[in-house]
C-alpha cells in the first residue's frame, strides 16, 4: 500500500515545462559561452595589470598568507593548495606551473615570486615537485598589489561565494609590457615580449604630458623589447615602429657572441647570451646534430661550459675560417637567431579583447592608475572623516571628563545619556566608551586639536585632488617616478639587457664553399651501401663488402662535389660528398641518408655537373630529355622527374652525347632514331621510344651516327657497328633483332 501511495504521489507531481530549440543554436550558444570564458578567464591578460586570472589569484593568495618580500618562505604546495581551494578550482599542477614561471628570472623580466629551491633552468629542466620548493612574494609583486586594502579596485565573490577576490590588481607599473604575456584562446591568441621598466615609465610620463603623442614619439622612449636573457635585436627600426603601431609584428633576436683568442693563433667563438625562451640544451643538441651530419663543415665542435652564466663554445675547423660567415650560417640554421612575434591582443577594459597599439596599452594602464588613485583618495577621505568625528568626540570628553566618568560609573545606559547631554553622535559615543583607561592620561586637548587640524589639511588636499584632473595626473607622475626609482635602471637587474644592432645581410654561402677540397673515391655496393675513401684509388682495386653484397658503382670525386642518384621510382636524389661516411668500414646505407623506399633500387650514381642533358626512360619504353639542372633535389625526399605507374620502373639515365638514340628491348630488338624526335621536358611520363609486344625496354643511349654504335661483346672487347641502316626508323617503331655479337644481357656496356 505504501508503495502504491508513493507511486501515486510521484505521478501527481507537476511535470516541468520543457522547451525546444534547434540543435545548431543550442550548440552555438554554449560554444560561444565557452569561447568567451576561455578568452576572459584563462588566455588573455588584462591590459590594466598585465595578469591572467590564475596569476592574479596566486599573488593574492600569497598576500593573504602574508608572504611578503621580507617574510619567511612557505611551501609551494601550501600556496598552490590555497589558490586551488579558495580561488582557482583547477588542477594544482597547472597552478604550480604558473607560479613557478613567475619565479624564473630567465622567463620573467621582473619576477613576481621569490623562489627557494629548484624552479627549473634555462636548459628546459622542469621545476622540482611543489613539496620540495618554497616561495614568497617579491617587492615587484607587492607593488602590483599596493592599495588593495584601500578599496583601490573592485572585488568579486570566489567560485563558491565564501570569499572575495580582486577583479584586477592596482598595479603601480605597466606590468603587461614589463613582463609580457602569451596565451592561446578560442579563435585568437596573444604574444607580448617583456620590456624595460625604466623606459616604460618614461613613456607613460611623456604620455601624461602629451596625451596626443604619436607612437613614433613613444618608441623614442621604448626602442624595443628587453628580454630577461639578453641577446641582440637586429630588426630594422621601421619594422619595430610598424609592429608597435599596429600591435602585430615580429622581432629578429640573435645570440650575443664574441671571439676568444687562444694559443698559436687559434680562436673560438663564445656565446654568452641566447634568445628568449630558447632551451640551451636543445640548442646545443641541434648544433651537434648539424656537425655530425656535416651540414656545417666549417664548425668542428660545440660544448657547454655554462655555470650561472651562459657560455657556449663553438670551435671552427681551421683558424683561417671567417668568423662572420660561421656565425651567419649558424644564425640561419639554428635557434641562435629567432623571430619573436608580437600580438598585442589583450582585454583592454577587462572585458573586450582587442589588438592594441602600444599607445592604447599605455593609455589603458594610465586610466586604470587614475581610477585607483581616485578610489584610494576617496577611501582615505572617508577614513579621515571618521577620525575627525571621533576626535571631536574625544575633545568633548576631555572638556567634560569628570562628568563623562560619572555617567559611565552610575548610569545603566551611559551611551544614550552622553549622546543627549553632550550632543554626540553614535560613533563618538561609542569611541568614548571603547576608550581604554590608560588613554585618559594622554588625553590632552592640545594634542587632539593638533591632530584635528592636521587631518583637516589632509582632507582639503584630498578634496582638491578628487576635484582636479591636473592634480591627479601630477600625483600619478610622482608615484611613477617613485616606482622608477625603486625598480628602474639604478636598481639591481634594472639595466637594459637586450641591445640593438644593425646587421648587414650576407648572401647565403653555399655549403661547398665551407668544405675543404680533398680527393675521394665514392664506392656504392649492389645493396646501396655507400662510402667515401680518401684519395683517388685504383678503380679496379679489390674492395671488401658485406656478406652477400658486391661492387656496383665506383668513381673519383672531391669532397666539394655533389652526387646525383637516380632510382627506379623515377626520382633524383642529391647528396653532398662531404656528408658521405668514411671508407674505413663498409659505409652506411643510402636509405639512412635519403628517403628512398625499401622496394626501390638505384639505377645510376654520378657526379652532379649542372651543365649536361640526360636521357631518362622507363621499362615501358617511355622517355624524354631533361637538363641536369632540373634534376637537383633540395630535400631528402628527392625530386620526381620520370613518372612511372603500376609495374613500370625507371631503367635508363644516360648523358646526351650524340645525334641519335639507340634502344634495345628485352626481346633483343634494337631501334635507332634521331634524337630530335625526343622532347625536352622537366617532368612527366615522356613519349614512346620503342614499341614492344612482349617485355619492355632494357637499355638506351645516345651516340653519333657518323662514328657508329659501340658496345662490349661477351669477351669484353669493344665492337663498333658502322652499317646501321637496318635499325634506323621512326621513334616508337618495333625495331629489328640486334646485330650478331650483341651482349646477351641486352646492355650496351
Amino acid at each position: 500500500m505504501n508503495t502504491m501511495s508513493d507511486k501515486n504521489t510521484d505521478t501527481n507531481k507537476p511535470i516541468p515545462f520543457i522547451t525546444t530549440e534547434p540543435l545548431s543554436r543550442a550548440i552555438g550558444e554554449r560554444y560561444l559561452q565557452y569561447a568567451l570564458s576561455t578568452i576572459m578567464h584563462r588566455a588573455l591578460p588584462d591590459a590594466r595589470d598585465g595578469l591572467k586570472p590564475v596569476h592574479r589569484r596566486i599573488l593574492f593568495a600569497m598576500r593573504e598568507l602574508k608572504l611578503a618580500a621580507n617574510s619567511g618562505f612557505r611551501k609551494s604546495a601550501k600556496i598552490s593548495g590555497d589558490v586551488m581551494g579558495n580561488y582557482h578550482p583547477h588542477g594544482d599542477a597547472a597552478i604550480y606551473d604558473a607560479m613557478a614561471r613567475l619565479a624564473q628570472d630567465f622567463n620573467v623580466r621582473y619576477p613576481l615570486v621569490d623562489g627557494q629551491g629548484n624552479f627549473g633552468n634555462i636548459d628546459g629542466d622542469n621545476p622540482a615537485a611543489s613539496r620540495y620548493t618554497e616561495a614568497r612574494l617579491t617587492k615587484v609583486a607587492q607593488a602590483l598589489m599596493e592599495g588593495l586594502s584601500e578599496n583601490a579596485v573592485d572585488f568579486q565573490e570566489n567560485y563558491d561565494g565564501t570569499l572575495t577576490e580582486p577583479i584586477v590588481l592596482p598595479a603601480s607599473f605597466p606590468n603587461l609590457l614589463a613582463n609580457g604575456s602569451s596565451g592561446i584562446a578560442v579563435g585568437m591568441a596573444t604574444n607580448i615580449p617583456p620590456h624595460n621598466l625604466e623606459e616604460l615609465i618614461n613613456a607613460c610620463i611623456h604620455l601624461i604630458k602629451a596625451p596626443n603623442a604619436r607612437v613614433e614619439t613613444l618608441i623614442e622612449y621604448i626602442p624595443g623589447p628587453d628580454f630577461p636573457t639578453g641577446g641582440t635585436i637586429v630588426e630594422p627600426a621601421e619594422n619595430i615602429l610598424e609592429a608597435y603601431r599596429t600591435g602585430r609584428g615580429s622581432f629578429r633576436l640573435r645570440s650575443k657572441w664574441n671571439e676568444e683568442q687562444l694559443d698559436r693563433g687559434q680562436w673560438q667563438i663564445v656565446v654568452t647570451e641566447i634568445p628568449y625562451q630558447v632551451q640551451k640544451s636543445k640548442l646545443i643538441e641541434k648544433i651537434a646534430e648539424l656537425i655530425n651530419n656535416k651540414k656545417i663543415p666549417i664548425l668542428s665542435d660545440v660544448r657547454d661550459e655554462s655555470t650561472e652564466e651562459v657560455r657556449i663554445i663553438l670551435e671552427p675547423r681551421t683558424k683561417i675560417i671567417d668568423k662572420t660567415i660561421l656565425m651567419e650560417t649558424l644564425f640561419k640554421q639554428t635557434e641562435l637567431e629567432i623571430r619573436f612575434s608580437l600580438n598585442l591582443n589583450v582585454l583592454i577594459d577587462g572585458r573586450t579583447p582587442k589588438v592594441c597599439s602600444i599607445k592604447e596599452v599605455l593609455n589603458a594602464f594610465l586610466q586604470h592608475q587614475r581610477d585607483v588613485l581616485k578610489r584610494r583618495s576617496q577611501f582615505n577621505l572617508e577614513k579621515i572623516d571618521h577620525r575627525l568625528e571621533v576626535l571631536e568626540g574625544y575633545i568633548v570628553a576631555f572638556l567634560n571628563l569628570d562628568r563623562v566618568i560619572e555617567i559611565i560609573r552610575n548610569e545603566d545606559e551611559p551611551k544614550s545619556i552622553m549622546m543627549i547631554e553632550f550632543d554626540l553622535s553614535d560613533v563618538q559615543a561609542e569611541a568614548i566608551l571603547n576608550m581604554r583607561l590608560r588613554s585618559l592620561r594622554r588625553l590632552e586637548e592640545m594634542e587632539l586639536r593638533k591632530e584635528h587640524e592636521k587631518l583637516l589639511i589632509e582632507r582639503a588636499n584630498l578634496e582638491d585632488l578628487l576635484g582636479d584632473e591636473k592634480i591627479q595626473w601630477t600625483q600619478i607622475t610622482k608615484q611613477l617616478r617613485e616606482t622608477q626609482k625603486t625598480f628602474g635602471k639604478n636598481s639591481q637587474g634594472g639595466k637594459r639587457r637586450t641591445q640593438f644592432e644593425k646587421v648587414t645581410e650576407f648572401e647565403e654561402v653555399p655549403i661547398e664553399a665551407m668544405i675543404e677540397r680533398e680527393p675521394i673515391t665514392v664506392v656504392c655496393s649492389k645493396m646501396s651501401w655507400i662510402r667515401a675513401m680518401k684519395g683517388h684509388i685504383d678503380l679496379k682495386q679489390d674492395l671488401k663488402f658485406k656478406d652477400g653484397d658486391e661492387h656496383r658503382f665506383i668513381f673519383h670525386a672531391e669532397t666539394t662535389d655533389r652526387i646525383s642518384i637516380f632510382a627506379t621510382n623515377g626520382r633524383f636524389y642529391t647528396l653532398s660528398c662531404s656528408q658521405l661516411p668514411g671508407g674505413r668500414g663498409m659505409g652506411e646505407p643510402l636509405r639512412l641518408m635519403l628517403d628512398i623506399p625499401n622496394d626501390v633500387e638505384i639505377v645510376d650514381i654520378f657526379i652532379t655537373r649542372d651543365d649536361r642533358k640526360f636521357l631518362v626512360a622507363s621499362s615501358k619504353g617511355d622517355g624524354f630529355i631533361i637538363s641536369e639542372s632540373e634534376t637537383i633535389a633540395q630535400t631528402k625526399n628527392g625530386k620526381q622527374i620520370l613518372n612511372v605507374k603500376n609495374d613500370a620502373k625507371a631503367v635508363v639515365c644516360r648523358s646526351i652525347d650524340g645525334d641519335h638514340i639507340a634502344c634495345i628491348g628485352e626481346n633483343r630488338k634494337m631501334l635507332i632514331f634521331p634524337i630530335s624526335e625526343l622532347p625536352d621536358m622537366t617532368r612527366g611520363k615522356g613519349v614512346r621510344m620503342q614499341k614492344y609486344k612482349d617485355g619492355g625496354l632494357s637499355d638506351a643511349l645516345s651516340f653519333n651516327l657518323a662514328l657508329g654504335l659501340t658496345w662490349k661483346d661477351p669477351a669484353d672487347r669493344q665492337r663498333t657497328e658502322m652499317n646501321l641502316e637496318d635499325w634506323i626508323s621512326k621513334r616508337a617503331a618495333s625495331g629489328r633483332m640486334a646485330p650478331r655479337g650483341f651482349p646477351r644481357n641486352n646492355k650496351f656496356d
